[in-house]
């Protein structure tokens, strides 16, 4: 479902129409609607606007390549049809930008330097609530999205991000989803289930 503006897909279609994608059509995805997935997806909140959240976007055939032989064997198929796999990665060294990100705070980069377990664990929190919003975002331009998790994170590491302090966690494919390349929706928890009201 393409759109030229992102408001004019409704939250139906983003939130309970959308479905994870295993299969996509051959359909070229432009770099402009990969910029337009991330313009939406950095207004993510973050804990002191950290935006630890990296993003490599495999969409060539030789980088395609790349990636392929790391994913579990069931992931490849996946990934192999979709126009665009984006690798994203949570920045250990996020700290170094929170001088422009979080000018409030001044002394904070030079106390997370100085403490890798909180900022490695501070990447890791706000990067996947980060991805989060990056899955909804490859909706909200008129695309499907299929995350994986299953591939060899060091060995993309090594592959991918080796010149960084970057390091992946997901594999979210991207493209337009083709014909029954949705399983059929699974069940969700009730609000009653789910929620409480105090």
């Amino acid at each position: 479902m393409a759109a030229s503006n992102p408001t004019e897909l409704s939250a139906t279609h983003i939130f309970t129409e959308g479905r994870t994608a295993y299969r996509f059509t051959d359909t070229a995805i432009g770099d402009d609607q990969l910029q337009a997935i991330y313009d939406l997806a950095k207004y993510t909140p973050t804990s002191q606007n950290c935006q630890p959240l990296r993003v490599v976007f495999v969409r060539t055939d030789r980088a395609k390549a790349r990636l392929l032989p790391l994913l579990a064997a069931k992931n490849r198929d996946y990934a192999a049809t979709a126009p665009v796999s984006a690798i994203l990665a949570a920045d250990h060294s996020f700290h170094r930008h929170l001088a422009v990100l979080n000018p409030y705070k001044p002394d904070l980069g030079a106390t997370l330097a100085a403490d890798a377990p909180r900022r490695q664990a501070k990447a890791a929190d706000n990067s996947w609530l980060q991805a989060g919003a990056f899955l909804l975002a490859v909706r909200a331009v008129g695309l499907d999205a299929g995350p994986l998790g299953g591939f060899d994170t060091a060995a993309v590491d090594a592959e991918f991000l080796a010149d960084t302090d970057w390091h992946s966690f997901l594999v979210v494919n991207i493209g337009h989803v083709a014909a029954h390349g949705h399983r059929p929706r699974a069940p969700r928890h009730s609000f009653d289930e789910a929620a409480r009201l105090l």
